[in-house]
């Protein structure tokens, strides 16, 4: 069923308006990004989709299972293992404890973690340990996916294999995801529509189809990241000068 959300706002005291009706439909199994420059509520929107916040207008549907999160900082429990931070996912998710220890196992390779089950997260790279939060994310059995700019503290090596096995582990499991970022070329590289969202109050300025034809093409992929770049540079400046007044 995909998302839906239909004139939907959000409010919070003593902030004023930090979405502004907001409509907008995702379908089931497709790659959103949604990019917009710092505070024009990026973070917000993937709360109200999570049912961590409740819309002050408007309203959107979700899957009745909800969504999956998952966040930039990993938030991986120091003291367990990375298979064991994967279980107790599982486990909260209501799995018995008999099909948990295989569940594990498969949700680790298809990350391309399956040799690091026994690895706490200090003996694990930054890109590992966003592994095993996405191994974690998907224990969760749910068809919406959420990633709140899950890459963005990682090196640009890393960055880079983090995406080709992103959008692998997408074409796998069909699954609905939403991602949100700053970074015009990650959106481009990724996601199949691009939501660009206005400055505080965030809107839908515009939208962008990305086909596999334009992410192919160098020069079409870099023509549309300089505009979308200058609209996102616009929209800053515009919300910096209403700061200063």
């Amino acid at each position: 069923m995909g998302v839906q959300l239909n004139e939907v706002s959000l409010s919070y005291p003593g902030t004023g308006l930090v979405i502004d009706r907001l409509s907008a439909r995702i379908e089931d199994g497709e790659f959103i990004a949604v990019l917009g420059a710092s505070g024009c509520g990026k973070s917000s929107l993937l709360n109200l989709i999570a049912g961590l916040l409740a819309p002050t207008e408007g309203w959107l549907d979700v899957p009745d299972d909800g969504a999956a999160f998952m966040f930039q900082d990993s938030n991986l429990l120091p003291w367990l293992s990375a298979g064991r931070n994967v279980e107790l996912a599982l486990k909260l998710a209501g799995h018995p404890k008999d099909t948990r220890q295989a569940r594990v196992d498969q949700l680790l390779e298809l990350v391309q973690l399956g040799h690091a089950v026994h690895k706490k997260p200090h003996e694990l790279s930054g890109g590992m340990r966003q592994r095993v939060a996405l191994a974690r994310a998907l224990a969760q059995d749910r068809q919406v996916l959420l990633m709140d700019e899950p890459f963005a503290a990682l090196d640009a090596i890393t960055r880079d294999l983090l995406h080709e096995e992103l959008r692998s582990l997408w074409e796998q499991t069909g699954k609905t995801i939403i991602f949100v970022t700053h970074n015009v070329r990650e959106a481009i590289r990724l996601s199949g529509r691009i939501l660009v969202l206005s400055s505080h109050p965030g809107r839908i300025l515009e939208t962008r189809r990305i086909t596999e034809d334009l992410r192919r093409n160098p020069a079409q992929s870099a023509a549309l990241a300089d505009e979308l770049t200058t609209i996102l540079r616009k929209e800053q400046r515009k919300h910096e000068r209403t700061d200063a007044n």
